[in-house]
């Protein structure tokens, strides 16, 4: 359950809306639990609902959000590295939510989830070279981000 929530939070770009993504792929995978197939990857099976289901989200919302840093996080830098550890993250995660949804999908699910890069295009339903190809320009794409951020 972490792990969906936090592919969720990573996806929705937000905890609330990642919070309710996760909340419609528990839904939705309850009432579908007849389709999901013995033997197969229960966490695979979830991530594809989710997935589909940000893709159908996000059709019909066109507007993208960013996170910013409150002004005020910036003020108190460096005390015991707590902030300073807070304004990276949420650097990391604006950087992140500037990629391409099929960059930030493998870069999710690769580099934060651990997926193999087999596991991760199955999730996502692509070729692993497709796969791999995104998460190279996705990582240097998120690099050269955090690059200008710093």
């Amino acid at each position: 359950m972490p792990r969906l929530r936090r592919f969720a939070v990573g996806l929705a770009g937000n905890r609330p809306d990642g919070d309710d993504l996760c909340q419609m792929t528990i839904e939705r995978a309850l009432s579908n639990r007849s389709k999901w197939a013995e033997g197969t990857q229960l966490d695979s099976w979830m991530y594809r609902i989710m997935r589909n289901i940000w893709i159908d989200e996000g059709r019909k919302v066109t507007r993208r959000r960013e996170t910013f840093v409150a002004e005020e996080a910036g003020a108190g830098v460096g005390g015991d590295g707590a902030q300073e550890s807070a304004v990276e993250l949420s650097n990391i995660d604006r950087a992140l939510q500037k990629l391409p949804e099929d960059q930030r999908e493998a870069v999710l699910l690769v580099m934060v989830e651990g997926y193999a890069y087999k596991e991760a295009a199955e999730i996502v339903g692509c070729p692993v070279g497709t796969l791999n190809s995104r998460l190279v320009r996705g990582r240097d794409a998120l690099m050269g981000l955090l690059g200008e951020a710093t």
